[in-house]
């Protein structure tokens, strides 16, 4: 496996978040800076930080509430704004003026955000399966069980949960690569499987569109100023099809990549995505 250091630095509200630096690229090689789904900690990234890291340094964060990351006392401070401006700390942690982009899902609107609040603070950017535009379907079933239920204390009923939760997603999963799935989302704390968020992130998306399914087509404008790869799981319940393509016809330099028989998300070691991802990486180099 490719060799990573657990590093941390203090947000402006003083938590103390952890991230993963894969920094096996040569000296002055670009930063990929890689940001997480709602529920999803720096495990997500392992495969395609894997793949990148021999020639771009790979970031992968933790979000407040996250993985090794400090849980926040006032759960209010559990949105994406808050959470920009925790990356804008970061970066600049880490001695950068500009880094590229790599958000799945919650870490995708983040890019949006990002790429307004802060230009010219992304050389290019990589979406995973999420866009301007958020299907309520998909975010229905999210809600329907973060934070929720009894939480399993062996990892069986952790993979019968994670199965009942994600089946539609992926359709196709064997039973190893089930339990692997599950092992990124949970840690074993005293022998008892732990699922790796606060309960509490939940809060902020309960009955407030704005955070749980935004309309940021008209932030979207931010991004055309940098390269694109956007991609989608080709049943996903959060990117449409219809979405995708209307972001390919704003964006001057866009690449739509569809990851066939998956949902939300897919998990960016693909060919699909890889092929697509190297080609960008390559460009811009």
């Amino acid at each position: 496996m490719t060799k990573y250091t657990s590093e941390y630095f203090t947000n402006p509200d003083g938590l103390k978040q952890h991230y993963r630096d894969y920094n096996n690229a040569p000296e002055g090689a670009l930063t990929v800076l890689c940001m997480p789904g709602l529920t999803r900690n720096s495990k997500d990234f392992a495969g395609i930080a894997e793949h990148l890291s021999s020639k771009y340094r790979v970031i992968c964060v933790e979000q407040r509430g996250r993985g090794l990351s400090d849980w926040d006392h006032d759960p209010s401070r559990y949105r994406p704004d808050i959470y920009v401006e925790d990356m804008k700390a970061l970066i600049e942690h880490l001695g950068l003026d500009q880094v590229v982009a790599l958000g799945t899902s919650l870490g995708g609107l983040m890019t949006i955000m990002m790429s307004a609040m802060f230009p010219g603070i992304f050389k290019a950017a990589i979406i995973n399966d999420i866009g301007p535009e958020v299907d309520p379907k998909g975010i229905e079933r999210i809600m329907s069980y973060v934070g929720k239920g009894t939480p399993p204390q062996t990892w069986d009923e952790v993979i019968k949960a994670t199965k009942l939760a994600n089946t539609g997603v992926y359709p196709d999963f064997t039973d190893a690569e089930w339990l692997a799935f599950a092992k990124k989302l949970y840690t074993e704390v005293d022998g008892i499987p732990t699922v790796q968020y606060d309960p509490a992130i939940r809060n902020n998306f309960e009955g407030q569109s704005d955070q749980s399914a935004p309309d940021l087509w008209p932030v979207f404008e931010a991004t055309k100023g940098f390269p694109m790869v956007v991609v989608r799981g080709e049943v996903s319940d959060i990117l449409s099809h219809e979405t995708l393509m209307k972001m390919a016809d704003v964006h001057p330099d866009l690449t739509p990549v569809t990851v066939p028989g998956v949902g939300h998300v897919p998990f960016l070691t693909e060919q699909e995505c890889t092929t697509a991802i190297d080609k960008l990486l390559a460009s811009i180099s």
